[in-house]
């Protein structure tokens, strides 16, 4: 499977650390440079983003990662892969990635999206549909529930032409493929966990944080974006506690373990050829 790496012309520090995790890992990657907040006009970037959504204003910082990702699958569908994953460049990945990344029958049949990421508290948990094992002490499961972060994922072809077609977002792209709350996208795809997850992006190094500070000034606007986010986030409640109700839904924990071991060999994929979305 072809393997994208996003990553900022000016962090060449992150561009061969990520080299050489992935070389380690047996894998190796196609750079895509990001779009850099510090290069790019306000003006410009507005022509592909709505001037407001679900989650109110987007920060610069996180419509260039967007507009990053879309390089990404663009690169990717000018080649006639089925599947790609895609990675930013301060993503930490365990030593399951080495046999996950290199193959892709292991992933259900019909699956557009698959997050190979945890993002948030290492306790938390996510609400999923059935699970699938796959083996190698792995399962996928639909996602049920908000589950951000967009630093590691397997996309398909299927998938990457949806996203690719937007004409102007609403919402950063890690809410727009994995936050059915407030994304008809992601309902639309339907994209699955892989429990444990076998990613996790840096703590405290993302470069589009600061953008998302000087949004977050205490002000009457701030007061009203959070009100509008909690009505969005907090809509398809109802419909998840009957699915939890009716035993169609659980909370998993995703954290997996980090970082990368080298010390074992790993065990066995079980190709899956049933679709479960």
């Amino acid at each position: 499977m072809q393997v994208f790496l996003i990553n900022l012309n000016r962090r060449t520090d992150r561009l061969n650390a990520m080299t050489a995790r992935l070389a380690r890992l047996g894998l190796a990657a196609t750079r895509i440079p990001a779009i850099d907040a510090a290069d790019v006009s306000a003006g410009w970037l507005a022509q592909f983003f709505r001037a407001n959504g679900p989650l109110g204003v987007i920060p610069k910082g996180d419509q260039c990662c967007s507009l990053s990702h879309r390089r990404a699958w663009s690169a990717f569908l000018a080649g006639g892969a089925p599947f790609a994953t895609v990675l930013e460049d301060d993503v930490v990945l365990s030593d399951a990635a080495s046999l996950l990344l290199r193959r892709t029958d292991w992933i259900a049949g019909g699956a557009r999206l698959v997050k190979l990421e945890h993002f948030g508290p290492q306790s938390q948990r996510v609400l999923v549909g059935k699970q699938t094992d796959i083996g190698a002490g792995h399962s996928i499961a639909p996602i049920l529930s908000r589950h951000t972060g967009a630093a590691a994922y397997v996309i398909s072809r299927a998938a990457a032409m949806r996203l690719a077609a937007i004409d102007r977002w609403d919402v950063p792209v890690d809410h727009l493929m994995f936050n059915p709350n407030v994304s008809p996208l992601a309902r639309e795809l339907k994209p699955l966990q892989l429990l444990p997850a076998i990613a996790r992006q840096s703590a405290d190094s993302s470069d589009i944080k600061p953008w998302r500070l000087a949004g977050r000034r205490l002000s009457t606007k701030l007061v009203k974006r959070e009100i509008v986010r909690a009505y969005y986030e907090c809509r398809l409640l109802p419909q998840q506690i009957a699915a939890v109700l009716a035993g169609e839904a659980h909370l998993a924990r995703v954290a997996g373990p980090l970082p990368v071991r080298f010390d074992r060999p790993y065990p066995e994929l079980v190709p899956v050829r049933t679709a479960t979305v």
